[in-house]
């Protein structure tokens, strides 16, 4: 499946080439999180993140690290994004690859779509996983998701393939002077975390910084 996924993404990356001058942009981010929840999965309780990101005339770049058990997750990933000019659509392709230390994980690496109708989106990822001395094996994972105007989100997310199992997520986003928080409930079912499905709590704090 890699192979023919990420041909596929290269050749629809290069039709995206703009023609036009570029405008670019560095940002930096830092975050904690008092439970690390990734689509509905527990990875680390109390954990610390930092990331760096590029974009220039849609295109962008960057990478992200977080404290995970025994180890740290270290993300890379680039791709397009872009928007019709009233701003009501948006839509974005991207690459995104996950890398563990430590053994606490083995590599995931995934092809990203994703498409907003104002506050409505719908998000997937066709990714393979090279699970450790096993054989490799395939995911889908696709995602809705609509924020009120009032900071209030509503999150659905479902595995399919090789992997199994959903959550829903629900949570209010808001400023704490300089500082971007977010309160987030998720309930997982038993199928994507064990016999009896987990619930989480979580308190989210970030914080991005400029290089312009």
């Amino acid at each position: 499946m890699k192979n023919s996924v990420n041909t596929t993404f290269i050749i629809l990356f290069i039709l995206l080439l703009p023609t036009y001058e570029l405008s670019a942009e560095t940002t930096a981010n830092v975050g904690y999180e008092s439970e690390y929840i990734f689509r509905g999965i527990a990875q680390e309780k109390s954990s610390a993140s930092a990331g760096l990101d590029y974009s220039s005339n849609g295109f962008y770049a960057g990478t992200w690290a977080a404290q995970v058990t025994d180890g740290l997750e270290i993300d890379g990933f680039f791709g397009y994004s872009g928007s019709t000019e009233s701003g009501d659509i948006s839509y974005a392709i991207g690459f995104t690859g996950y890398y563990y230390t430590d053994d606490f994980d083995d590599t995931y690496e995934e092809i990203n779509l994703g498409f907003c109708y104002k506050s409505f989106c719908l998000d997937s990822a066709f990714g393979d996983y090279e699970n450790f001395d096993g054989p490799t094996l395939d995911y889908t994972f696709i995602s809705t998701s609509y924020a009120f105007d009032n900071g209030i989100y509503l999150t659905y997310g479902d595995f399919s393939q090789d992997a199994a199992g959903s959550y829903i997520e629900l949570g209010y986003s808001f400023s704490l002077d300089v500082v971007d928080a977010t309160i987030k409930y998720i309930s997982s079912d038993s199928t994507l975390v064990g016999p009896t499905g987990d619930n989480f709590l979580i308190l989210s704090l970030a914080k991005s910084f400029s290089f312009e």
